[in-house]
């Protein structure tokens, strides 16, 4: 049985990781931690702050906000738990503040927890490696109408992926106030936010007289739950190290 101590547990996420593990018997959580304990008539204690919890875990996962991680940081490298960042929005100081702290504690960090997405993570590299700057590159992201942030953390992904493969790269996220022609190198990122989208995202490769689009859809809440679930899994057997959902999809 792995201990869990559950990050923005009252959010929608929380919701999701704790209806997974319910009923298994590979996972419990032995506390939540959220800004609002109240909301939420949990099995388990739910604490204000993180270091409010008087025992031991065996991994947390953060479904919480980025603004929260310094603490969680400290509290995970003070009591040696390995932790799963599952937020996105961090500035290059938090993003320091977790390779810093995967020199201490096993730290698996991925803006997209679904499989599927980053499975089209590495497809995308692949296809941007073979088909070089004569394929323009254009990324489309969609999803519900109470996201705050965007682009959304996973279109980033993608783009950071696919610049990887590529000599040079420009990305680009609005094209209204620039009347010009698209250069080879861009990489043209769009957000779409409407209803009740769960996650949406495509990733086309325009070239001469052909079109290839790699694409995924996200139904359920359920797959970001299932993904950080399987990631908490591969954490909770590492020492030290900074890990992503590739390891997890290569490990395999």
């Amino acid at each position: 049985m792995i201990n869990v101590i559950l990050c923005g547990c009252c959010g929608r996420m929380g919701r999701a990781i704790t209806e997974a593990i319910a009923g298994g018997e590979k996972f419990r959580i032995v506390a939540g931690v959220d800004i609002t304990p109240s909301a939420m008539n949990a099995d388990f204690p739910v604490y204000h702050s993180i270091s409010e919890f008087p025992d031991k875990a065996d991994v947390i996962i953060d479904f919480s906000h980025h603004s929260v991680l310094p603490a969680l940081l400290e509290y995970a490298i003070s009591t040696a738990t390995p932790i799963v960042v599952s937020t996105t929005g961090h500035s290059e100081e938090e993003l320091a503040e977790m390779k810093a702290a995967s020199e201490k504690i096993p730290v698996f960090f991925s803006r997209n927890m679904s499989i599927g997405i980053n499975l089209l993570i590495e497809l995308s590299k692949k296809a941007a490696k073979t088909l070089g700057l004569d394929f323009d590159v254009e990324i489309i992201e969609k999803h519900h109408n109470n996201k705050l942030d965007a682009p959304s953390g996973t279109a980033l992904m993608l783009a950071e992926a696919i610049s990887e493969e590529r000599d040079t790269t420009e990305l680009v996220y609005d094209r209204h106030l620039k009347r010009a022609k698209r250069s080879s190198s861009e990489i043209g990122i769009h957000s779409v936010r409407g209803g009740t989208i769960v996650g949406e995202h495509e990733v086309i490769y325009a070239g001469n007289n052909e079109i290839i689009s790699l694409s995924h859809t996200a139904t359920s809440r359920e797959v970001f739950a299932t993904g950080a679930l399987k990631a908490a899994e591969y954490l909770s057997k590492k020492k030290v190290g900074l890990f992503n959902m590739s390891d997890v999809i290569n490990d395999n």
